[in-house]
């Protein structure tokens, strides 16, 4: 099964062989792989690394919104690669610093 998003990224493809790890033209044929093997299988030929994961996002807010315009919104978050969510949070940060912007000009 592959996903019907597309990354928002360059992944790098194609990529290199790694061990008894194929290289992969696409997200499509990496995706069928692991599809069908168990990455623990594939320990000795991976790295470990460092990830950060971003704030904890800890105050929630419901916003009601009109049907078409959810929908709206569901399709702008998901054509750049983003949930509703989080394109309604952009943009309401991208708002709150252009008001204080124009606060510290005035």
């Amino acid at each position: 099964m592959t996903s019907q998003h597309k990354p928002t990224v360059d992944l790098g493809y194609p990529t290199e062989a790694h061990g008894r790890i194929p290289s992969f033209a696409n997200i499509e044929e990496e995706a069928a792989f692991w599809d069908t093997h168990d990455f623990t299988d594939f320990m000795e030929e991976s790295t470990p690394v460092e990830v950060t994961i971003g704030q904890e996002l800890a105050e929630r807010l419901t916003v009601r919104l009109e049907q078409a315009d959810r929908a709206a919104l569901a399709r702008r978050a998901r054509a750049m690669g983003v949930g509703p969510s989080t394109l309604a949070r952009m943009w309401v940060k991208e708002r709150l610093r252009q008001e204080a912007e124009a606060e510290a000009r005035s």
